[in-house]
């Protein structure tokens, strides 16, 4: 069943930013700047408010910034919760699986397409040093050809 009142796309992001307010990204930069360019990602590829949704939450579950129960009781369309969800990824899970869920799931792949855009962005990466830059490289490659998106960076 659908929430009477949803959160707006204002109150979802900031309720991102604030849980991922102690969290920076690999480079040391605040996280909420990935969330905020996966937002962007998703609007430039014609996403929709869930999709949207979706992309400022993306990572909430699988960092630990916010928990499975408060987003299965977020006021929260059930199809961004499912986004949520396909991306966030389980222990133990093998890269193939992670990506049949996400192919499995409406919404997802463009969501995790424009993650991955940004965290394969060379200057993203550039600020890596050189190990874990060709490591994520592979990784973020690997990805795309799962998802069938080879020809995207």
């Amino acid at each position: 069943m659908e929430p009477q009142h949803r959160l707006s796309l204002a109150e979802v992001e900031s309720l991102a930013r604030d849980a991922h307010a102690e969290q920076t990204d690999k480079a040391g930069r605040p996280y909420a700047e990935h969330l905020a360019a996966v937002a962007a990602g998703v609007r430039a590829r014609g996403g929709d408010a869930d999709q949207l949704a979706a992309a400022w939450l993306h990572d909430a579950v699988e960092d630990a910034a916010l928990t499975e129960q408060w987003l299965a009781d977020a006021p929260l369309t059930a199809r961004t919760k499912d986004i949520v969800r396909a991306l966030t990824k389980r222990p133990g899970e093998s890269p193939q699986e992670y990506a049949d869920r996400i192919l499995a799931t409406p919404g997802a792949t463009l969501v995790k397409a424009a993650d991955l855009a940004h965290n394969a962005d060379p200057a993203r990466l550039a600020a890596l040093d050189g190990p874990t830059r060709d490591r994520l490289t592979r990784k973020y490659a690997d990805m795309r050809a799962r998802l069938g998106l080879a020809d995207e960076a």
